[in-house]
């Protein structure tokens, strides 16, 4: 089994969780500078996508080297697919590949992918091993251009990486599709070894409802301890220390934190800001994102806007005006004035 950096980590290894519409290269480059966690993910990213040639999902793998550990998010449902992105991820730098187990949204189930591998155990084996064929097959010394990928994606891979080196093969999943199934679901995926299992608390049936099943998660930690493979707990973790006690009590090798990080970066460091801090950083948050995406796309910003003012005094009335923005300078109109009245402004912690 390759671990490569996993085992370089501090225990318990407390991480980013990969999220779609949210861990873009701005809301991860934020999130390294200012929170440190111990290992990002990127938001996952269609390996048959890649395979077909759509060059506009290489802009969700970029990344800042202040990331790493940075590991690339997959999903998909065809194995051979999967081989021809771990070479392209292999090509970008990455430290490891993640494949999506989990997601629990229709577009991505219903094509056989996410949690819906879950129900097609003999599959998501094969996805693993051919995952992780890709990457040892780049690192002995294959090309892109002998996979069959399309010309476009060929062009815009680097060059050269050397040493080539394999990357660790993770997955990040669910305790069940519509009832917990760790028991045969978790022993299916150690049959390929992954150097990691992120496993969330709840079924696909529960989406983010209700409360995160820990017991389920310890349970599967127990059937995981006696192996080479690590395991990373999920699911309403909201600071560090509570990361950390969850880590403790279910004896987990870590824990990924998910929607407590939005309009959050410090949620890894257990520090409280101050609101003119919070804009500060929403105001670099914007700033970065406009950097790497074309101003169409700003509109995508307002939701990360709106995580950094929760709480705050004359929330609504922000709200509706970083609701309309529509480019960076609007963004820079709007914080400069918050930032000057923020030493009077109350927050809620």
């Amino acid at each position: 089994m390759l671990k490569g950096f996993w085992n370089t980590l501090p225990v318990p290894i407390i991480g980013l969780s990969p999220m779609d519409g949210v861990t873009d290269a701005a809301f991860r480059y934020l999130t390294a500078r200012h929170g440190k966690p111990d290992v990002i993910f990127t938001e996952f990213v269609s390996v048959e996508g890649i395979a077909a040639g759509a060059v506009r999902l290489l802009e969700e793998l970029r990344f800042d080297p202040i990331e790493r550990p940075i590991v690339a998010q997959l999903f998909g449902a065809d194995p051979s697919a999967f081989f021809k992105a771990a070479v392209v991820v292999s090509c970008l730098g990455f430290d490891g590949i993640d494949i999506n187990m989990g997601c629990p949204s229709k577009s991505v189930t219903g094509h056989g992918g996410g949690a819906a591998l879950i129900l097609d155990p003999d599959r998501a084996r094969e996805i693993v091993r051919q995952t992780r064929a890709g990457t040892e097959a780049w690192a002995n010394g294959l090309t892109p251009s002998q996979t069959g990928l399309p010309d476009q994606i060929i062009a815009v891979l680097p060059k050269l990486i050397e040493p080539r080196q394999p990357l660790p093969v993770s997955v990040k999943t669910r305790i069940g599709y519509d009832r917990p199934v760790i028991d045969r679901w978790i022993p299916t995926l150690l049959e390929t070894e992954p150097a990691v299992i992120s496993l969330h608390g709840r079924t696909l049936k529960q989406l983010y409802t209700g409360e995160a099943d820990w017991e389920a998660i310890g349970t599967a930690a127990a059937m995981i301890r006696s192996t080479e493979t690590k395991l990373l707990g999920n699911g309403d973790v909201r600071t560090v220390t509570e990361a950390r006690e969850r880590c403790r009590q279910y004896e987990t090798a870590g824990a990924l934190i998910g929607r407590a990080a939005q309009g959050n970066p410090w949620v890894f460091q257990d520090y409280i800001p101050t609101w003119t801090e919070r804009l500060k950083v929403a105001l670099e948050h914007a700033r970065y994102f406009a950097r790497f995406f074309p101003e169409p796309a700003f509109v995508r910003m307002r939701k990360h806007l709106l995580d950094y003012i929760k709480g705050v005094e004359g929330a609504k009335e922000i709200r509706n005006s970083l609701m309309r923005v529509t480019c960076l300078s609007e963004v820079e109109a709007i914080l400069a004035e918050l930032i000057s009245t923020a030493e009077t402004t109350s927050v809620i912690h």
